[in-house]
């Protein structure tokens, strides 16, 4: 037995997209459209929003090639597969940012609050997971909605936060009618908070 070292890790690279996402990089007649397109899939419960932002890097570059995904609970606080979950509800959803603006964005439904598996309540948000060249393992964090203080300040993993100054990092704001941002900076003085997986 030969014994070889172990393969060096890679960045997502260019390669991500054609992957992910075949219909955006142009590959067409892979898949109808790319999977996590569409998060609402029909006469969805609950008030429909769009969440946007954009992937920024330390120099407060937009990273125009990141691809971002969106793991959710249904208005209901349920995911799916759950019993009761909202089957016009996807929960999930896939973005590649736009090449140009770098702006990722995904029309779907506010989340309800999530049972914690102890006891209590998870406010409601969106998990996020963004892959982008320079970024070697994904990076989970989460979108919680400033308009809802009083579940945010309940919230267990919020509060578990040491620094507390930090916690505007994972809020996202109102912009207008049912409309959200949400940037996410990888380094910096208003770098968001990253969970590990």
């Amino acid at each position: 037995m030969v014994d070889t070292p172990e393969t060096a890790s890679q960045t997502a690279g260019p390669y991500v997209h054609i992957g992910y996402t075949p219909n955006f990089a142009g590959i067409n007649g892979v898949y109808f459209q790319d999977l996590g397109a569409q998060m609402i899939k029909g006469d969805v419960s609950g008030q429909r929003i769009t969440l946007t932002g954009v992937v920024y890097d330390g120099t407060g570059t937009p990273l125009r090639d990141a691809m971002v995904e969106a793991w959710q609970a249904d208005a209901g606080g349920r995911y799916p597969g759950a019993e009761g979950a909202d089957p016009a509800f996807a929960g999930f959803g896939r973005c590649p940012c736009d090449a140009e603006s770098g702006e990722f964005r995904f029309e779907t439904i506010k989340p309800g609050a999530v049972a914690w598996p102890t006891g209590g309540i998870q406010a409601p948000h969106i998990t996020l997971w963004i892959v982008a060249r320079g970024i070697n393992l994904g990076l989970h964090t989460r979108a919680y909605f400033s308009d809802e203080e009083a579940a945010n300040a309940a919230d267990p993993v919020l509060g578990r936060i040491e620094h507390k100054s930090r916690i505007p990092t994972l809020l996202a704001s109102p912009e207008g009618e049912a409309l959200y941002r949400f940037n996410i900076r990888l380094q910096g003085p208003e770098e968001t908070i990253f969970f590990d997986a």
